[in-house]
């Protein structure tokens, strides 16, 4: 089995809403709903919150999660990569004696992920030793990409002119997806060597569009809301 350590990154400043992180929703901030999909997994061997936000860190330790830095100031601005996190907190976790195989990255805006998409997308890794990662993917039902469209000077265009026309019938065309955020599991080796959180080979763990929810906006913690209702 691989050892896999769970980053949970949430830094103190976002646009769409102030404090998203720890934005309530049905009586629990955010952040909870990762944290305790994190909890139930039964393959991660362990799971922490990267945060340069002392309220995060307070909220993410009131729900069980454990934050064992304070995220560096470099590493929490807009240009900050999802990569650098991910690399600062492993190496801050193996400088303090623990070993991994694998990382995976665990978004708090994708709240509606579940244990068993964590120990699902894991077990894919493990079964592919060829594979450098899995990311979660949702299917694209509607607007496909083939239909889409520009305006350039004013007039409509086609976005994808060698494909497009205007009856384009939905069972001709090829099946797509969309990155939802939710999971990124990599190989330590993959993170460290390339480094990247894809690699060369990337395998697709799809999600149904109901766990697939991504938090930017108030519209979408409505949305989630309602499915939560459900």
């Amino acid at each position: 089995m691989l050892k896999v350590l769970g980053i949970i990154p949430a830094r103190g400043g976002s646009k769409g809403i102030p404090k998203k992180n720890i934005y309530p929703v049905k009586g629990l901030p955010l952040i909870a709903y990762t944290l305790r999909a994190a909890e139930k997994s039964k393959l991660l061997s362990a799971c922490i919150v990267s945060s340069d936000n002392p309220k995060i860190i307070a909220a993410a330790k009131k729900y069980g999660g454990k934050a064992p830095f304070v995220r560096p100031s470099a590493l929490a601005t807009d240009k900050a990569s999802s990569l650098d996190v991910v690399l600062h907190g492993l190496r801050f976790m193996e400088s303090q004696g623990f070993l991994y195989d694998a990382v995976m990255l665990l978004q708090p805006t994708c709240p509606l992920r579940s244990s068993a998409d964590i120990d699902a997308a894991i077990r894919m890794l493990e079964r592919n030793p060829s594979a450098d990662s899995v990311v979660s993917v949702c299917r694209l039902e509607e607007p496909h990409p083939v239909k889409t469209l520009q305006i350039v000077k004013r007039k409509l265009k086609p976005f994808l002119a060698g494909r497009w026309k205007e009856n384009l019938r939905r069972q001709d065309l090829p099946e797509t997806y969309f990155l939802n955020g939710a999971v990124y599991c990599v190989r330590k080796s993959t993170l460290l060597k390339k480094p990247s959180l894809w690699g060369k080979t990337t395998l697709p763990y799809v999600m149904p569009q109901e766990r697939s929810v991504n938090i930017d906006e108030i519209l979408d913690v409505r949305w989630m809301e309602f499915l939560l209702s459900r």
